[in-house]
């Protein structure tokens, strides 16, 4: 019991403060449970058809063909493949990172990994077709390339600030995960 506390002490906490919320504001208390309920149905209907792709790609796809494609010595073709993963994708961040705990158990470099998580989060394609025609061209395009060098960045700074020892550390922690 004691060992459940300490594991799930945040969400205990928080639990009883959203208790005592509804006591002292009751509308606020009425409108954050209309929303976590609608966030909840929202991700029952995203993560179960994310699940079922997740496990056609794991069984379909060999650790051998991922890290030739997305290891860390697939250079450009990697990033790339990164990239279309992440701009080609459906559903909401959230997703992603289910798929890249399946991309780290195959084999994907660390850093190719977080470009698709970025790519995930600023460059899906119906998100770029929308803002060229709501917000113009010329910014669609500015914040597209902005956004390729500041996923390139972060991605190449994270992987070398963490060092080999840390990246070997994520790639066994996705392992003992999956099991």
């Amino acid at each position: 019991m004691k060992k459940v506390f300490k594991r799930y002490r945040l969400f205990i906490v928080m639990l009883a403060l959203y208790g005592v919320l509804y006591f002292f504001e009751q509308n606020l208390f009425v409108a954050s449970t209309t929303k976590a309920y609608n966030s909840m149905i929202e991700m029952i209907m995203v993560l179960p058809p994310v699940f079922v792709l997740l496990g056609l790609l794991d069984v379909w796809v060999k650790r051998e063909t991922m890290v030739k494609a997305m290891g860390k010595d697939s250079g450009i073709v990697g990033i790339l493949l990164a990239f279309f993963l992440g701009s080609a994708a459906a559903g909401p961040l959230y997703a992603a990172f289910p798929v890249a705990l399946i991309l780290l158990k195959k084999g994907s470099s660390f850093k190719n990994v977080l470009i698709m998580i970025g790519a995930w989060s600023t460059t899906k394609i119906p998100l770029l077709l929308f803002e060229a025609a709501s917000m113009g061209l010329t910014f669609t395009i500015t914040r597209f390339v902005i956004n390729i060098f500041g996923i390139l960045g972060i991605a190449w700074i994270s992987e070398k600030l963490l060092g080999q020892k840390e990246l070997d550390q994520i790639h066994e922690r996705a392992l003992i995960l999956e099991k």
